[in-house]
C-alpha cells in the first residue's frame, strides 16, 4: 500500500455509512491508515474538541483534522496518484451533485431501516423508491455510475447498496426489483474487495442487533 506524507487515522463508528465511504476510498487507492472505532453514543471528550459538528467520519492527517465524507475522500484523492474525481470541471461538478444527492438517499434509506411503524416505514419506502428510480435512469449502463471507470459517486453509492443487499438477504425485501441497472451496480460494487473489507467482520451482526435494539419494523415483519 502506499504511504502518504502524513500518518492517516480515521475516527469511525462500526455502522455509519458515511465512514464506509472513505474506508472505500482509503481501501480503492490502497492508502495506509489506521482506523479508531468510538460509541457515538458515548462520544470521548478528546473526539468532541476535535469534530465541529461531533459526527464521523474525522480524519486526521499529521496534526491536521478533516470532516464530512464528500471532503475526506476528495482530499484522499487528491494527494494520491490516478485520480478518480474527473478533472473536467463540468463532469467534477456533476459527481458532486450526485454525491450529495446520494447523501440524502443515504439517511432516507437508514429512516426506512429504522421506522419503528408500518406508517413511518411506508413513508420513507416510497420517497427513497421514488430516489432510487432517478438514480436508475440516471446510472450508466457500462459498469459504474459514470461508466467503466470506479469514481468517487461510487464510493457514496456503495454503502447503500451494502445495507440494500443486507435487507434483501435477511428479511427477503428487495428495493431493487425492476430496477436492472442499480441490480447490476450492486452486484458489481458490493463483491469488490476494497467494498468488501470496508465494513467489520461481524457487520450483519451488529446491523441486526442495532435494529432489533430501535424496535425496526423492517426487522419484526417478513415480506
Amino acid at each position: 500500500m502506499s504511504l502518504t506524507a502524513q500518518p492517516i487515522e480515521l475516527i469511525s463508528f462500526k455502522l455509519c455509512p458515511f465512514v464506509q465511504r472513505s474506508v472505500i476510498t482509503l481501501n480503492k487507492k490502497g492508502i495506509d491508515y489506521k482506523i479508531t472505532y468510538i460509541d457515538l453514543t458515548d462520544k470521548p471528550d478528546w473526539f468532541l474538541k476535535i469534530s465541529p459538528l461531533g459526527k464521523v467520519p474525522l480524519l486526521k492527517y499529521g496534526d491536521d483534522v478533516l470532516f464530512e465524507s464528500a471532503v475526506i475522500n476528495e482530499f484522499l484523492d487528491e494527494i494520491t496518484a490516478e485520480q478518480i474525481m474527473p478533472a473536467a470541471p463540468l463532469q467534477k461538478a456533476k459527481d458532486r451533485g450526485w454525491i450529495e444527492y446520494l447523501s440524502q438517499v443515504t439517511m432516507n434509506q437508514h429512516m426506512l431501516m429504522v421506522a419503528d411503524n408500518q406508517e413511518d416505514f411506508e413513508t420513507h419506502k416510497a420517497s427513497l423508491t421514488e430516489k432510487l428510480q432517478r438514480l436508475e435512469n440516471t446510472v450508466s449502463s457500462d459498469s459504474f455510475f459514470n461508466g467503466p471507470q470506479f469514481s468517487l459517486v461510487d464510493s457514496a453509492f456503495a454503502p447503500i447498496l451494502t445495507r440494500l443487499d443486507l435487507v434483501k438477504r435477511f428479511f427477503n425485501y428487495d428495493l431493487l426489483t425492476d430496477m436492472p441497472r442499480l441490480q447490476a451496480l450492486s452486484a458489481l460494487l458490493i463483491n469488490q474487495s476494497y467494498v468488501k473489507k470496508s465494513v467489520v467482520e461481524e457487520f450483519d451482526e451488529i446491523m441486526l442487533e442495532y435494529l432489533k435494539d430501535k424496535n425496526s419494523y423492517l426487522a419484526a415483519h417478513s415480506f
